[in-house]
Order: structure tokens, then C-alpha cells, then sequence
């Protein structure tokens, strides 16, 4: 289930230790320890605490922050400012449950969020609750960021180009940037991608200021109006509601945490919390620098009247938001490979362990060729980038970043009943629940309105 790590512990599992009576149990042994040595998730474990900072703020800075200005214009002011500062405290205070839970057993590390599952809930039944839900949130970053890599890349050339030329159509470049991940996605382990990670983590906090700066400089626009949008109070619940799912999408790190963290080297007496936690400090400290500032700013300039990307509603000066496209580009091309990794591992995992393929570079080319080739498709049908956000926001990340972390906490470290422990995390449990329900129903009533006019492959 977790990984062990300790040289001792390592020891006792070295087939020279063990006598002429058990060969068996060597051979798989040695079998199993070089087909983690090759999984993307447990081959590399020399990352320092910033690899850990700037993985996080790829993972999680990315297209939601684009679109919380178009949130709050369905929030409002007052519960919108709320709602983005109460899901800033409860995603930091859920993420540190999962950096502590990382290694609570002496011994172990539970590498994947699934195998942290398994420890709180049983064998199978931790796989059943986890795998899925996991498996969405993954899956869905990696589409909806191919939508916003295609839609970033139709923007710069629309900017640049006349505008009398020909229309080239979203379906092209949203190809176009998945001809990227086709290279990038055969880099083996995390490790591998730390440089794309940095400079999309760079990217992020550049584009993310372009965004309020730029705001700033357009200025208050002529009548603006902070009312909901909505024509009448059906459409604006709904609105309301795909509104929470795009602010619970912003805070997605939560699923690649744990993976993250494996990659941190870890001995009993220096423990992969101590530097996991220090970078996640200061990757927080980085979401927080980019998302209030766009989230607020941008609906305070534009009103209810803002597009559901903020960079759709800027238009000079022209090289700043070609810039700034370019700049999403370059982070979703690095936030994409974060989020693709650990589904490399489960699907790599499921054929070598379960099916027993052989570990291979023709395997790992085929399978993450196949994956990346999958979500374009997708990406390609579905490009509704609010609804998409509102929709995968509350039905998938809601469970995995706001109360699954909270309800492991209570099954595994059994907290005093209505203690100040007990009680936050029902609290967040609540809450997240909330989110879970209402969020996807917003959302998918979106995704069928725009698609009643969209074209498609158009």
C-alpha cells in the first residue's frame, strides 16, 4: 500500500539478506522494487522544497484564476469576497491534513492519494472512493486546459493577425497545442518536468498580474453594473451556482499533493513534511498574490459585464494581452503535465502490475500517446470553458480538495467529538458537500445551453 523508505527498512527486503528457503518472496521483491523504480511517481526522490513550491503553484494557478472575475459577477460582492477567502482557509488547512498524512505511519509513504484511501477506508473500498474521483478531477484539468491552451493560442493570432483574414477555427489550435504534450508527455517522472513546472509556475504569476494591471489600466468602464446578470432569479441561482464550482476548480492542487510529496527523499529523523510544508507556504502565499488581485480588480473594472476568461475582455493594449495569452500558453502546457503525470502512473500501474505487461518505452509511449490524443478529442467537443469549470469544479475537485482530506483525517486520527479538530473538519465537510451538490448543477445547465448553438468541430 505505502511505499517504504527508510535504508534499514529497505535492507530487510534485500534478497542477499534473505535465505536459500524463500526465493519466491526475493524474486518478487526485486521484480517489485524495479517496477517502482520505473513508475513516474516512485522512480525519483531527490526533489527539494522548492520543486515542491513551484509544482504546487503549476497545479493549482492555472485556468481558474482566468475565470473568477467572471465568478464574483455571479457571486456579488459580498458573497463573493467571502467564499474566495473561506475556500483560500479551508484548501491550505485541508492541504496540510494531507502533507502530515503523507508519512503517519513509521515506514511508509503513501505515495498516491489512492493509497491514502485505502489506509482510511480499507483495501478496496479506499480504491473504489478515491481512483474516481481522482481520475475525473486529473482527466478534466487536462481538458479544460486544452481548451484553454487552444482559446489562448485563437486569441494571439486574433490579436496579431488582420483582422480581415480568414477565420481559423478553435478546433486547430486546441490541435495545435496538443502537439506539445505528444513530446512533452513521454518526460518519465516529476523530476523530469521541473524545468516546464518553473516556467509555468513563472508564467502564471506574470499573466495572473498582466490580468489586474491591465484591468487597471483600461480603467472603470462607462456604466458598469455589480447586479447579477441573470434576467430573471432561475437563471441567476444557476449562474450562482456554476459560480462556486469555478472557484472550487481554482483550487485543484489538492490532487497531485501527495504525488508531489513523493518525490520529496524522506529518513525518520527528516521526514518530506518539513520542506512539502515550506513549499506549499509559499505556494499559497503566490495563489493568494494572484488570485484576490485578478478575482477583485477584474470584476471591479468590468463589472457583471466581464467575459468568463479575463483576458477575453482585454483588448490594449494589444502586445501586453498577446503577452499575456502567450503566457497561459506556455503555464497550461506546464500545469497540463502536472496534472497527466499521475494518471500516467495509474494507467502504467494497472498494466505492468495488474496485467502484467512489461515495463517498457514502447508501453509508456503508447499509453500516454493514446491519453494525450483522448482529452484533445474531448477537448475538441466540449470547448465550453465556463461551463466546463463550474461543471468539473463542484462534481469532482469539491470531494477531493474540500472534505474527502477532512473525512480521512477523522477515520485514521479518530479526533475527540466536538473537539476544535472534530469540529473544523465537519465544518469543512459540510460545506464541501454544499459545494458538491449545487456547484455541477450550474455548470451543466451552462455547458447545454452553449452547446444548443455551438457547431461542432467548428
Amino acid at each position: 500500500m505505502g511505499t517504504q523508505y527508510t535504508d534499514d527498512v529497505k535492507s530487510s527486503f534485500d534478497p542477499k539478506s534473505q535465505t536459500e528457503d524463500t526465493p519466491s518472496f526475493d524474486e518478487r521483491t526485486a521484480e517489485q522494487k524495479a517496477i517502482d523504480d520505473w513508475l513516474p511517481i516512485t522512480s525519483s526522490r531527490h526533489a527539494k522544497w522548492y520543486y515542491a513550491a513551484f509544482h504546487n503553484v503549476t497545479a493549482m494557478v492555472g485556468a481558474g484564476v482566468l475565470s473568477l472575475p467572471y465568478a464574483m459577477s455571479n457571486l456579488g460582492w459580498g458573497p463573493g469576497v467571502v467564499i474566495l477567502i473561506l475556500s483560500w482557509v479551508i484548501t491550505l488547512y485541508t492541504l496540510w491534513q494531507m502533507v502530515e498524512m503523507h508519512e503517519m505511519v513509521p515506514g511508509k509513504r503513501f505515495d498516491r492519494y489512492h493509497e491514502l484511501g485505502q489506509e482510511a477506508f480499507g483495501e478496496k473500498l479506499g480504491l473504489y472512493i478515491v481512483v474516481p474521483q481522482q481520475l475525473i478531477c486529473e482527466v478534466s484539468v487536462c481538458i479544460v486546459y486544452m481548451v484553454t491552451g487552444g482559446t489562448s493560442l485563437k486569441k494571439v493570432h486574433d490579436t496579431v493577425v488582420c483582422d480581415d483574414c480568414p477565420r481559423i477555427k478553435l478546433t486547430f489550435f486546441i490541435m495545435i497545442f496538443a502537439s506539445v504534450h505528444f513530446v512533452l508527455s513521454h518526460l518519465p517522472n516529476f523530476n523530469s518536468i521541473s524545468g516546464v513546472s518553473l516556467a509555468a509556475a513563472v508564467m502564471s504569476l506574470s499573466y495572473s498580474t498582466i490580468a489586474w494591471t491591465a484591468s487597471i489600466h483600461k480603467g472603470l468602464q462607462e456604466n458598469v453594473q455589480y447586479g447579477y446578470k441573470g434576467t430573471n432569479p432561475s437563471e441567476t441561482t444557476f449562474n450562482f451556482f456554476n459560480a462556486l464550482g469555478d472557484v472550487a476548480f481554482a483550487y485543484a492542487g489538492h490532487n497531485v499533493v501527495l504525488e508531489i510529496q513523493a518525490t520529496i527523499p524522506s529518513t525518520p529523523e527528516k521526514p518530506s513534511k518539513g520542506p512539502m510544508w515550506r513549499g506549499v507556504v509559499v505556494a499559497y502565499i503566490v495563489v493568494a498574490l494572484c488570485y484576490f488581485p485578478v478575482a477583485l480588480i477584474g470584476y471591479y473594472m468590468f463589472g457583471n459585464a466581464v467575459d468568463d476568461n479575463i483576458l477575453i475582455s482585454l483588448e490594449k493594449p494589444k502586445w501586453l494581452i498577446v503577452a499575456a495569452n502567450m503566457f497561459v500558453v506556455i503555464h497550461v502546457i506546464g500545469s497540463y503535465q502536472i496534472y497527466a503525470m499521475p494518471v500516467f502512473d495509474m494507467i502504467e500501474t494497472l498494466l505492468v502490475k495488474q496485467l502484467n505487461f512489461k515495463p517498457s518505452w514502447i508501453l509508456r509511449f503508447y499509453t500516454r500517446i493514446t491519453y494525450v490524443a483522448l482529452t484533445m478529442f474531448v477537448a475538441i467537443c466540449l470547448p465550453f470553458f465556463g461551463g466546463l469549470l463550474g461543471f468539473f469544479g463542484g462534481f469532482a475537485f469539491a470531494p477531493t480538495t474540500y472534505f474527502l482530506p477532512c473525512i480521512m483525517w477523522l477515520a485514521i486520527y479518530k479526533p475527540k467529538r466536538f473537539s476544535l479538530s472534530w469540529c473544523t473538519n465537519w465544518i469543512c465537510i459540510v460545506l464541501g458537500l454544499c459545494l458538491m451538490i449545487l456547484a455541477p448543477i450550474g455548470g451543466l445547465r451552462n455547458i447545454i445551453k452553449n452547446a444548443s448553438h455551438y457547431k461542432f468541430f467548428g
